[in-house]
C-alpha cells in the first residue's frame, strides 16, 4: 500500500495528517488530455469553448494511476474540469449532465480516495500549490479564471492551513500528549497554534480592490456546488454512474481539518452535539476531508472534553491559558467575518448596483451571495454562529 495513502489505518492514536502537500505536477503519459484540459480551463471558459472540448475528450479508465498522489492530482484536475464544465455559463446556464466520459472516471478516483466527486477544499487549497522557483515562491497547480487575486486566495488559505500543524503537533512529543490528555501541555501548544492562524490574516495581502477581487473570484468559483444551490435544484447527474442527480456541497473552509481540530480541541458548542444549525452544517462537511483527516478529528472528539479537565482542575494558570487559546479562535473567526464582509458581501452589493455588462462567463455575481457561501451555509449569518459559539466556550471568571 502506498504510505502516503489516506484510506486506511492502523495506529492509535491515528497521526497528525498532513493538511498541505504538494502533488506532482503531472498525471502518467495516459492522462495527457486531462492535464491539457486542465491547463486550459482559464481560456476556455473565457471563450465559453470547454465544455465542446470535454465532449471531445477519450474517456479514459483510471486503472493506470498508481499510489495516493496519482489520485489526489487526478482529483484535483478532474474537480476543477467538473466545475468550470457546470458553470461555464455562469448561473444562469450550468450544466445539468456530467458527461460520461468526465463522470465515470472522476467517480472512480474519488472512490478510490474515500471523496465525494466534487471539487473540495482539500484540492482548491490543499493540495493545489507547487514551488515556482528557488526563491520559495509558489503558484497553483491548476488554475481558472482570476489571476494574482485566484492565486493569493489560494495561497494565502493554504498558508494558514500549513502554519497550523507545525504548532500544533510539537513533534511526536506534543501529538502523544494532545492525544493522552494532559491538559496543561496541550493549552501550552496550542496557544502557539492560535497565534499561527491569526498570523495568517496579518499577512495576508489582496491585491486588489474588493468590486475587482470578487470579480475575479465569482469568475474562478460561480458556487461550485450541487446542494444548497437553487440555480440546481435537482442536483447534477453523473452520467454513466448513477441514475439519478447528486447533490454535493462544495468547496468551502468548513472543510478544514484544522478548524475542526481546533473546535473538537477546545470543546464548546460547535461539536456534533451541538444543537445549532452551525454544528450540523459542521458535522457534515467533514463528510468532505480526506478519510485520515476526519479520523484524526474524530479520534480527538471521542477524548474526555478538554474543556471540562480544565474546569475540574481548580488551576487558575490553566483555566486562562484555556481561554486565551479560545479567544484567539474567536478572534481569528472574526477577522474572517471581516473579511467576508468586504470582499464578499459588500462588493457584491455594490457590483450589483453598479451593474457589470459585458462580464466573462463565470463573472456574474452569485445571485444572493450575502445568504449562502461556496458550501451552502448562509455565510455572514453562518460565521458570525460560529463565533459566537466559540466564544461560549470561554470558562466564566
Amino acid at each position: 500500500m502506498d504510505p502516503a495513502d489516506e484510506t486506511e489505518h492502523s495506529s492509535w492514536p491515528p497521526p497528525l495528517p498532513c493538511c498541505c502537500f504538494s502533488l506532482q505536477t503531472e498525471l502518467p503519459a495516459p492522462y495527457r488530455p486531462w492535464m491539457d484540459l486542465a491547463r486550459s480551463l482559464p481560456d476556455l471558459i473565457a471563450t465559453r469553448q470547454l465544455r465542446a472540448h470535454v465532449h471531445q475528450a477519450p474517456q479514459l479508465s483510471a486503472a493506470q494511476l498508481h499510489g495516493h498522489r496519482d489520485l489526489r492530482l487526478a482529483h484535483l484536475v478532474l474537480g476543477f474540469i467538473t466545475a468550470g464544465y457546470v458553470w461555464q455559463d455562469g448561473e444562469e446556464g450550468p450544466a445539468k449532465v456530467l458527461p460520461q466520459n468526465l463522470a465515470v472516471p472522476f467517480w472512480e478516483v474519488s472512490r478510490r480516495l474515500g471523496l465525494p466527486p466534487i471539487l473540495l477544499h482539500a484540492d482548491l487549497v490543499l493540495a493545489n500549490w507547487r514551488q515556482r522557483d528557488r526563491a520559495g515562491n509558489l503558484d497553483p497547480i491548476v488554475w481558472l479564471p482570476g489571476g494574482e487575486s485566484l492565486r493569493g486566495f489560494v495561497l494565502v488559505t493554504m498558508l494558514v492551513e500549513k502554519a497550523a500543524p507545525a504548532e500544533c503537533a510539537g513533534g511526536p512529543q506534543g501529538q502523544r500528549t494532545a492525544l493522552q490528555l494532559t491538559p496543561w501541555a496541550c493549552i501550552s501548544g496550542s496557544r502557539g497554534t492560535n497565534r499561527s492562524a491569526g498570523s495568517g490574516w496579518a499577512h495576508e495581502t489582496l491585491p486588489r480592490p474588493p468590486h475587482l477581487l470578487l470579480q475575479h473570484l465569482t469568475a474562478s468559483s460561480a458556487p461550485p456546488r450541487w446542494r444548497d444551490n437553487p440555480a440546481m435544484p435537482a442536483g447534477l447527474l453523473y452520467e454513466g454512474v448513477w441514475e439519478l442527480p447528486q447533490a454535493y456541497s462544495g468547496g468551502s473552509a468548513a472543510q478544514s481539518t484544522v478548524l475542526h481540530a481546533f473546535d473538537a480541541f477546545l470543546g464548546g458548542n460547535l461539536t456534533p452535539l451541538g444543537l445549532s444549525l452551525a454544528a450540523a452544517f459542521l458535522h457534515r462537511m467533514r463528510d468532505y476531508m480526506p478519510p485520515r483527516h476526519r479520523a484524526f478529528v474524530e479520534a480527538i472528539q471521542a477524548l474526555p472534553p478538554l474543556r471540562e479537565l480544565v474546569l475540574s482542575s481548580g488551576n487558575e494558570a490553566l483555566h486562562c491559558a484555556y481561554n486565551r487559546c479560545v479567544t484567539a479562535l474567536a478572534a481569528f473567526r472574526t477577522r474572517h467575518i471581516a473579511v467576508a464582509t468586504k470582499y464578499v458581501v459588500t462588493a457584491t452589493a455594490a457590483k450589483r448596483s453598479r451593474g457589470s455588462p459585458g462580464t466573462s462567463p463565470l463573472q456574474a455575481a452569485p445571485s444572493r451571495p450575502e445568504q449562502r457561501g461556496t458550501g451552502g451555509s448562509p455565510v455572514l449569518r453562518f460565521l458570525k454562529s460560529v463565533r459566537d459559539a466559540t466564544r461560549e466556550a470561554l470558562l466564566n471568571d
